[in-house]
Order: C-alpha cells, then structure tokens, then sequence
C-alpha cells in the first residue's frame, strides 16, 4: 500500500539530490544544452510529468541491458533522482541555467583562461 501512495504523492516538499545524483544530472542536461535540445527537452519533460516515477522504475527494469553501454553507477544514480517528483523541476532549472546565455558567455570564457593557463605552462 506505501507503493502506491508513493506513486501517487503530489508533493515532496525536502527533495534534494545527492551528489553523485547531481553530478550525473548535471552531465546529463550539459549534453542536452550543448547539442542544443533545450526547449524540446523541456516540453519532454513536461508533458511526461505525471509519469516520471513509472518513467524510473522502467529504467531499473532495463538496467541490465542498459549497464553493457552506459556507466551502471550513473544510470542507477539518475534512475533514482527520477524516482522523486521534484527531479522534473530540478532538471528543469538545470537545463534552463545551462541554456541561459550570460552562463554560456561565462562558461567560454572560462574555458578560454583554462585554455591560455595550460598553453602558458606547457611552453618552454
């Protein structure tokens, strides 16, 4: 009976993903970001989510299949953030972060010092 009360709950008010949770969602939605899949993710994720806890258990069911490709710790850490109803709207706030265009004039930048710091030390 706790199963389905889980699986029809609205809220969940405490939800915070663990680490390893956010480090996967967070490579996770860069990929999305930089393949330039945002809005249609959005509208994804949305629309499907009533159905983001079916949607987690399906992907423990596929596990072992999946684990031959993918990374199985990071599969199970993302299977399980998505077992929470909040994950919908912190992938959201990910993806919209990344998306924003101040955090990609940022990011470059970033990369660009990281990438003039490393030329510097390796020259002679």
């Amino acid at each position: 009976m706790n199963r389905l009360r889980h699986a029809f709950a609205l809220d969940e008010p405490d939800f915070e993903p663990t680490d390893a949770q956010k480090e996967v969602v967070d490579k996770v939605c860069r990929e999305i970001v930089r393949r330039g899949l945002a809005t249609p993710t959005l509208i994804f994720l949305e629309m499907f989510r009533p159905l983001n806890y079916i949607g987690s258990q399906v992907m423990h069911f596929f596990r072992p299949i999946v684990a031959i490709v993918l990374d199985g710790d990071g599969y199970r850490h993302m299977s399980e953030f998505l077992e929470h109803r909040q994950s919908v709207d912190h992938l959201r706030q990910r993806i919209e972060e990344l998306d924003d265009p101040c955090h990609k004039i940022e990011n470059e930048r970033k990369e660009a010092e990281a990438g003039q710091g490393k030329s510097k030390d390796s020259s002679p």
